[in-house]
C-alpha cells in the first residue's frame, strides 16, 4: 500500500475548500493530525474562550472525516517534533498544511520544513498574503489602497468541494483524547453562553453563512446598531477556518445593496495578515515609535480601573454592556469594540497592550493580525491609524446608534430606565444604587487624554 500523507490542521478546521486536504487525499491514503502546541507560540498560545470553540471545532471536524472513511490524530507539544513522530510510525514522508502566517506559525513551518517535505497551500485568505503589492513590489501599510487592488483580483477562484471519501492509511498512529486536553472550563464552567450562542464547525458556520446572505444587503446600516443582529457574526467560523474567505464572498457578493461594506471586512482579514508580515511584533510594539514614550497610566489605581473596565463596572452604560456581552457570549458587537477599546485607551489612559490582551483571552474570534492591528486603529499608535486626538464620545455614541434595547439586555440593573435615560443614567439623575458613577467624566477624561499626548509630543521633539 502507498505510504500516507499527513495533513497538518492548524485555523483551517474544514474539509471544504481545503487546498491541503485536496492534495493529500489525491495522493492517497491520509492521515489528518492536529498539534495543541503551546509551547511555539508562548505567550500567544490560545486564550480560554479560544480553546472552548477549539474543543467544539475538533469534534466536529473528527465527525466529519469519520464519515469520509477518516479520522483526526491528536498530539499535544511542539509540532515539529509530533510530525516528525507521526510521519515514523506511518511511514509518512510528507506534510500537506495551508500557510500560516502568524511569526510562530511561520517559525514552525520552516522547522517542519527542515526534517520533512512541507507542502504549504493557500486558503486561509483572498488572496496570498505578501501577493497584493505597490506599483514598485512593495507591500501595502494602509488600508485603501490595499482593498483597491485586493478588489481587482477578485472574485477569489471557486470553492473546491470536499472530498468524496478520504483513503485510509493502512494502520492509525495513536491519538489522544480530545476529553483530556481539557479545554472546556470547568470549577466553575463559564461557558454556558458561548453554548447558547454559537454552534463552532463547518456545518455552523455554512449556517451562519447562508443566514446572513439574506440580511448582507442591509450591512451597512445594520452594523452600527447594537440593539439589531446586523453582524454577520463569522468571525470566529472564519478565524478558525471551518469556512474559506472565498466561500463566504461566493454566498454574499450578489446581494445588492451595501454588500461591498461587507466584503471591506473581510478584505480587512487580508489586510491585517499583510500587516503583520511586515511587523511580526505588531501585537506587542506601537507602530508609531513615539507612543513607547507615552505616559500610560500605572499602579494600583490604573489595575483598579483595567478591573472595571474588564467587568462593565465604569459607569458608562454602552461600554459596560459590550465588556459583558463579551465575558458571556466570547463576542462583542463591532461599534461597541471600537467604544470599548477607545474608553480603555483614551478615557482611561490603560496602554492599549492591556486591552489587547484581555481580548486575547476573551474572545472566540482572537486573531493575532486583526486584534493587534484593531486595537493599534482605535489607539492611534498603529500604520494606519485613527488620530489619538480624535476621542469618541460613548454617550453620544450610544444615542446615536440606537443601544438602549442592547443596554437593557446586558445591563440589567438598567432595563427599568427609559431610551433618552438609559445611555446616560448619571446625567438624567436616575441612576440606580445598583449601577455604578461614571468613573471619569468625559470631558476630564477628554483633557487628560489630550494633555498626555502633549507630553509625548514635547518628548519627540
Amino acid at each position: 500500500m502507498k505510504s500516507p500523507t499527513i495533513v497538518w490542521f492548524r485555523r483551517d478546521l474544514r474539509l471544504s475548500d481545503q487546498a491541503a486536504l485536496a492534495a493529500a487525499a489525491a495522493d492517497g491514503p491520509v492521515v489528518p493530525v492536529y498539534i495543541l502546541d503551546d509551547e511555539t507560540p508562548r505567550h500567544r498560545s490560545m486564550g480560554a474562550a479560544s480553546r472552548w470553540w477549539l474543543h467544539h471545532s475538533l469534534a466536529s471536524l473528527d465527525a466529519d472525516l469519520r464519515e469520509k472513511g477518516a479520522r483526526l490524530i491528536l498530539r499535544r507539544g511542539k509540532c515539529e517534533e509530533q510530525l516528525i513522530q507521526i510521519a515514523a510510525e506511518t511511514g509518512a514522508t510528507r506534510v500537506h498544511a495551508l500557510h500560516h502566517y502568524e511569526p510562530w506559525w511561520r517559525n514552525a513551518e520552516r522547522a517542519v520544513a527542515r526534517r520533512l517535505e512541507l507542502v504549504c497551500h493557500d486558503g486561509n485568505y483572498l488572496a496570498p498574503p505578501g501577493s497584493v503589492t505597490t506599483g514598485g513590489g512593495a507591500l501595502y501599510k494602509i488600508y485603501t489602497p490595499f482593498w483597491r487592488a485586493l478588489k481587482e483580483r477578485m472574485p477569489p477562484p471557486v470553492p473546491m468541494p470536499a472530498p468524496d471519501m478520504i483513503a485510509a492509511p493502512s494502520q492509525w498512529p495513536a491519538s489522544e483524547r480530545l476529553a483530556d486536553w481539557a479545554l472546556l472550563p470547568s470549577q466553575p464552567d463559564w461557558a454556558g453562553g458561548l453554548a447558547a450562542e454559537w454552534t463552532p464547525g463547518e456545518a455552523g458556520a455554512r449556517a451562519r453563512a447562508a443566514d446572513f446572505a439574506d440580511e448582507a444587503a442591509d450591512y451597512d446600516r445594520r452594523r452600527n446598531l447594537p440593539s439589531e443582529e446586523g453582524s454577520s457574526r463569522l468571525s470566529p467560523h472564519l478565524h478558525f477556518g471551518e469556512v474559506s474567505p472565498a466561500e463566504i464572498w461566493r454566498r454574499v457578493a450578489r446581494a445588492g445593496g451595501s454588500v461591498d461594506v461587507f466584503l471591506g471586512e473581510v478584505g480587512w482579514r487580508d489586510y491585517a495578515q499583510t500587516v503583520i508580515l511586515q511587523f511580526p511584533d505588531y501585537g506587542s510594539r506601537s507602530a508609531r515609535g513615539a507612543f513607547e514614550r507615552f505616559p500610560w497610566r500605572t499602579g494600583p489605581q490604573a489595575d483598579r480601573d483595567l478591573g472595571a473596565w474588564q467587568h462593565g463596572q465604569t459607569g458608562y452604560p454602552i461600554v459596560d454592556a459590550g465588556m459583558r456581552q463579551l465575558w458571556a457570549t466570547g463576542w462583542m458587537h463591532n461599534r461597541v469594540r471600537m467604544l470599548a477599546a477607545s474608553f480603555l485607551v483614551k478615557h482611561l489612559l490603560i496602554d492599549w497592550r492591556r486591552g489587547e490582551q484581555w481580548f486575547w483571552d476573551t474572545l472566540v474570534d482572537a486573531d493575532y493580525g486583526n486584534n493587534a492591528v484593531n486595537w493599534q486603529w482605535v489607539a492611534g499608535t498603529g500604520v494606519d491609524s485613527n488620530m489619538f486626538p480624535r476621542i469618541m464620545a460613548p454617550l453620544t455614541q450610544s444615542e446615536k446608534f440606537a443601544a438602549a434595547t442592547y443596554i437593557r439586555a446586558w445591563v440589567p440593573e438598567l432595563a427599568h430606565l427609559d431610551s433618552r435615560a438609559i445611555h446616560d443614567p448619571d446625567e438624567a439623575g436616575q441612576r440606580p444604587a445598583s449601577y455604578p458613577p461614571k468613573i471619569i467624566g468625559h470631558s476630564e477624561a477628554r483633557a487628560r487624554a489630550l494633555a498626555a499626548y502633549d507630553v509625548m509630543k514635547a518628548h519627540d521633539i
